[in-house]
């Protein structure tokens, strides 16, 4: 992360690569495709946002906190899961490239699984 780097403003539903290091434990590492779960007018007047981790490590069992996005979505390549237990507020200039944006039904899914995650609602 050492240059700074000029990014347009994220928007909530946009998939964006994240630069994730450095991280300690078993928090989510490397660069990978994260989500943009912060609201937009956050978005626009901060130098942060909240954003949650994507894999393509796509297991069998679906968890509650997690999304299936199905590639062309989000500009993604490969079949993929929204991690609602790997939510992070991060600088602005982590945001590397944006990929793409996914489809107002997977963001009402990603709120489902975001309430979980948070207990806002039950199972």
């Amino acid at each position: 992360m050492g240059r700074t780097r000029k990014v347009a403003s994220p928007r909530r539903g946009d998939v964006f690569v994240v630069d994730f290091d450095p991280t300690i434990g078993a928090e989510i590492r490397k660069r990978r495709p994260a989500l943009v779960i912060q609201n937009d007018i956050d978005n626009r007047h901060s130098p942060v946002t909240i954003v949650a981790a994507i894999t393509s490590q796509v297991d069998v069992a679906l968890y509650p906190t997690e999304v299936q996005v199905r590639p062309p979505e989000g500009g993604l390549s490969k079949p993929s899961l929204v991690l609602l237990n790997q939510i992070r507020s991060i600088d602005a200039r982590r945001l590397v490239q944006r990929l793409g944006r996914v489809r107002p039904e997977t963001m009402r899914r990603v709120d489902r699984a975001l309430k979980i995650g948070l207990g806002l609602v039950g199972v």
